[in-house]
């Protein structure tokens, strides 16, 4: 691919929301390139007194609803491709939960497990005096994202700070408590997952108290999903977990509390007292009212599709479903709660901790998570009749009303 070539990972999906929603050549041609990429050349000191060079990225989308957010990778596998793809995606989110903002992405190429804590913050500093004109509250506004973390937010933020010679907390999210980060951050995904699963629980007429669930990944996401479903939707019974290592089952039901402390000291959901061990596939096959697909992507495909006995499928991965699965989910009525409505939870509270910083007054986790359902039950309803309208799965329609609404901005503003 050329990196003068348009998004097209996850082009299919792009191209068949814009041909629904009958979008002329200006706004598609518009919509598919990003509004600024920057490439930069990153040398840092390292511990033992060489010099390296790193590269890192920004990319752009749109900001025709508002100052960009994005998240910022850290990974060996970086590449601008995945930038470009990533921060279009970031438009669409933002604007399929309405907020007032485009998309973003960015990060630097490179294993962050093979740097000390000093070289890291080094790293960070250097990003942002390459990037500091690209930023700022009302321009850009990067979140932590794969192997990126508070700490490495709040070096750069203060960064930022030394460089414009003011104080500007809200140029970074997901930043310490301390530095004016905000609550809520660390279960936004999957709290914004179990709280759509009630609504289309609702939807479906099902009773959520009776739910049988089950976790596929056993990691940050699916721990929190683990523990919230009961709470938010005042029961169910958990009877199986998976993670990298094996799965567990028991139809009675499997303690949360007591397993969540099984697998931070272990390292592992296996061995578990109570449960009888079961392979991962098998776990994606069980007859379930839930299913929260937090591992890897394209676990769920077309070589198990037909298997799948959930009625409601949970998607805390990104891409947990293939497409060929997906269309298949839909004609056989599974529903499939896509990636895009649930990992906008961590954009909510971006933007929360974003005009937090703003106007300096901070919220307590009450006023966060309430703030986070209303938004969610809205863009919920909106999604749900956009797929009924127009006779599309979940996943297109989402897609449909955040493409919708970037380009009714853009055709507002005369760019097409």
């Amino acid at each position: 691919m050329s990196e003068l070539e348009p998004f097209r990972i996850s082009g299919d999906l792009f191209d068949e929301a814009v041909e629904r929603l009958g979008l002329d050549e200006a706004a598609r041609e518009l919509l598919t390139w990003a509004m600024r990429e920057t490439h930069v050349a990153i040398p840092i000191r390292m511990d033992d007194g060489t010099h390296s060079t790193f590269h890192g990225y920004r990319v752009q989308h749109s900001n025709a609803r508002g100052p960009t957010i994005g998240g910022l990778r850290w990974h060996p596998d970086m590449s601008i491709e995945g930038v470009r793809s990533l921060a279009a995606r970031m438009s669409w989110q933002t604007a399929v939960v309405d907020l007032p903002l485009g998309g973003a992405s960015g990060g630097v190429n490179h294993n962050p497990k093979e740097l000390s804590t000093g070289e890291k913050e080094r790293l960070a500093r250097g990003y942002i005096r390459a990037f500091t004109r690209h930023l700022g509250i009302h321009r850009d506004i990067p979140f932590p994202d794969l192997y990126t973390t508070p700490q490495i937010m709040a070096w750069m933020m203060d960064e930022y700070e030394s460089v414009i010679r003011e104080s500007r907390p809200g140029v970074t999210a997901g930043k310490p408590l301390a530095l004016g980060g905000s609550l809520g951050h660390g279960d936004a995904g999957a709290r914004t997952g179990v709280l759509l699963v009630r609504e289309a629980a609702a939807h479906l007429g099902i009773e959520c108290a009776d739910f049988t669930y089950a976790v596929q990944g056993f990691g940050n996401a699916g721990r929190f999903a683990g523990a919230l479903h009961r709470k938010v939707l005042g029961g169910g019974r958990l009877v199986a977990v998976g993670d990298s290592r094996g799965a567990i089952y028991n139809k009675e039901g499997l303690d949360v509390d007591a397993l969540v402390m099984h697998k931070l000291q272990t390292g592992s959901v296996s061995g578990f007292d109570g449960s009888e061990p079961i392979e991962n596939e098998d776990l994606l096959e069980l007859d379930l009212d839930v299913l929260y697909a937090a591992a890897v992507s394209d676990v769920i495909s077309a070589g198990n599709v037909e298997n799948i006995k959930a009625t409601i499928i949970c998607e805390l991965a990104d891409n947990a479903t293939t497409r060929k699965a997906d269309e298949r989910l839909f004609e056989r009525d599974v529903f499939l709660i896509p990636d895009i409505l649930t990992n906008a939870g961590h954009a909510i509270i971006a933007y929360l901790e974003h005009h937090q910083n703003i106007v300096n007054m901070y919220w307590s986790a009450e006023q966060i998570h309430e703030h986070l359902e209303k938004r969610i039950q809205k863009a919920f309803r909106e999604v749900l009749d956009m797929s009924q309208s127009e006779g599309a799965r979940i996943r297109l329609a989402a897609w449909m009303v955040g493409i919708a609404r970037v380009a009714e901005a853009c055709r507002a503003r005369g760019w097409c």
